[in-house]
């Protein structure tokens, strides 16, 4: 799925509270893409380090540093979410809610990544087992996406307007 989509679902699924929680939802929803490509790509923006050729459908995964499949297995593993969801929630003696969009971002990706270009490691670090999805590049993907999302956003700003109306 793409980065502004996992925002977008992390901001409707579990940040309608307040502004706040809206825009950490979203924050949580982008995290891991931003924590594991991100960091890659401003390397690349910031010239220190050349990126890979995107001529074709994908580039090759050896024109990829380690570090960013390593952060990629981190941030994309459900193990590890729930690791650091209970942690947090141990140490702040609640749960952070808006953290489940950082979960829902890597079931979202078990389904539309394949195992062609950076499969979803979602058991790393106790399995290696990748689930071979329908690539979110897809028309027959992308364009159901964005009718989930605008059904979403509708519903929710239909029921906001709603609530107003009869305060």
């Amino acid at each position: 799925m793409d980065i502004i989509s996992h925002g977008l679902y992390g901001g409707v699924l579990v940040g309608r509270r307040s502004r706040k929680s809206f825009w950490t939802s979203c924050f949580f929803g982008i995290a891991p893409d931003l924590f594991s490509f991100g960091i890659f790509t401003a390397s690349i923006w910031l010239q220190l380090a050349s990126g890979p050729d995107w001529s074709s459908d994908h580039p090759d995964v050896s024109q990829i540093p380690d570090y960013v499949n390593l952060l990629y297995g981190i941030t994309h593993s459900l193990v590890i979410f729930a690791l650091v969801f209970l942690i947090v929630w141990f140490i702040k003696k609640k749960p952070v809610w808006e953290m489940l969009a950082w979960g829902f971002h890597v079931v979202l990706d078990i389904f539309t990544h394949n195992l062609h270009f950076f499969p979803t490691p979602f058991l790393w670090p106790i399995s290696g087992y990748y689930f071979n999805g329908h690539s979110w590049g897809t028309l027959e993907v992308f364009i159901p996406n964005l009718t989930v999302l605008a059904i979403l956003y509708g519903w929710w700003w239909f029921q906001k307007r709603k609530k107003r109306a009869t305060s």
